[in-house]
């Protein structure tokens, strides 16, 4: 089938096929603005959904999977072992009736109101991992919110902890202590706040920081008169860790000093 051109019959032969030229010029010219437009629309959509991406991709939270102590108060000896502490009555209940084992040591300061911490493995401990834990253990305990610079911290087997007496059962987080102690004195009440290479939040006593001697930024934290908070918020600055209510978690009762420490230099 033909196409049909419409003449003009008032022009000539050559002022028509110039109109028409003049036509397909303009023609040619929309099409390749329509072509520039549709590429940079294209371009503009590829850049949205780009965005629109790494938005989604910024949203996803990096899942780390917590170790079963880490509700509680926890450390990590300079030699690897673990120590787990209570953070109110119930939890040394459940420490003592769920995870106290004939092969671990139970450790108390000697003052009404402490955190019972229970050293795994602790019965073949060396004696300088129990100094660590007993150190530990003085930290939380009321003789910090009391203002005492130093305790005497004990330790026993299970089979001297008991939750029965000749008068009936104690009350939560309450036990019956027999036999001979192993006694760890004047435990000073010092903890070091640092992260460690995971970016994690740790916190240990100075027995335990000068053994490990990290090359990170820290803040040490002995008693004081500065809140919680306001405590909490000077270490985060120190070590550049942004989580307050992670340090304010792991911060003993009571009042605080904090000041800045040196990372140490690994010896070349």
């Amino acid at each position: 089938m033909g196409m049909e051109i419409e003449l003009d019959y008032t022009k000539s032969a050559y002022e028509n096929a110039g109109h028409y030229y003049d036509r397909a010029k303009k023609l040619g010219q929309k099409q390749k603005g329509a072509g520039k437009a549709l590429k940079d629309l294209g371009a503009q959509l590829e850049e949205a959904r780009a965005k629109a991406e790494r938005k989604k991709e910024a949203k996803i939270s990096v899942i780390v999977k917590k170790e079963w102590y880490e509700r509680f108060h926890w450390l990590k000896t300079s030699d690897g072992m673990v120590a787990v502490g209570g953070r109110d009555a119930s939890q040394n209940e459940t420490l003592n009736s769920k995870y106290f084992t004939d092969s671990d040591l139970f450790f108390h300061a000697d003052i009404f109101g402490a955190s019972v911490f229970i050293l795994r493995e602790g019965t073949s401990a060396r004696k300088d991992t129990r100094d660590e834990v007993a150190n530990f253990a003085a930290c939380y305990s009321s003789a910090w919110k009391q203002g005492l610079r130093v305790i005497d911290v004990y330790s026993m087997r299970r089979e001297q902890v008991t939750k029965s007496s000749q008068k009936g059962s104690l009350g939560t987080g309450s036990f019956l202590l027999k036999g001979e102690r192993e006694w760890y004195r004047n435990c000073p009440l010092e903890l070091i706040f640092f992260a460690d290479k995971s970016g994690s939040l740790v916190a240990v006593p100075r027995l335990t920081f000068e053994r490990l001697k990290p090359d990170s930024q820290y803040a040490v934290v002995l008693q004081g008169r500065e809140k919680k908070s306001d405590a909490a918020k000077k270490i985060s600055k120190m070590i550049n860790y942004k989580d307050l209510d992670h340090i304010i978690r792991e911060l003993p009762a009571g009042e605080f000093s904090v000041s800045a420490g040196i990372p140490y230099k690994p010896v070349e």
